[in-house]
């Protein structure tokens, strides 16, 4: 089983900084990928954020570009992403994703964390 746990919300000012990590743990054989996504209120779709790959190849939306830098730590399995420049509308749930084939199946699996909120104050 994995495990994705995030860490690092909060409520800040607009034009603060947060920086949110995300840590996957479990029968982990291998990660093709993690990523954060957010969830604003009221709405159903997960937009993507920033997503960073095994070969530290990075896809960032041009919402994120600038602003926002995810970075990896493979040693543990952590995701972190700095949040810079926050603006109101940046108000989320973040979630953590992580691609992960497991040490007992072949293939690769999404999966998720809770989420943490931000909450970004104009």
């Amino acid at each position: 089983q994995v495990q994705v746990v995030e860490s690092g919300g909060g409520l800040v000012q607009a034009g603060g900084s947060l920086r949110l990590s995300c840590a996957a743990s479990g029968t982990i054989f291998s990660i093709n990928s993690m990523g954060w996504y957010r969830q604003a209120p009221g709405q159903q779709l997960r937009d993507l954020v920033a997503e960073i790959f095994s070969d530290d190849s990075t896809n960032y939306p041009d919402s994120s570009k600038g602003r926002f830098t995810i970075s990896r730590d493979g040693a543990k399995n952590m995701v972190y992403l700095q949040m810079n420049s926050l603006k109101p509308e940046d108000t989320a749930v973040y979630l953590c994703q992580a691609d992960v084939q497991t040490t007992t199946a072949p293939r690769f699996f999404r999966y998720w964390g809770q989420g943490t909120q931000v909450t970004v104050s104009s």
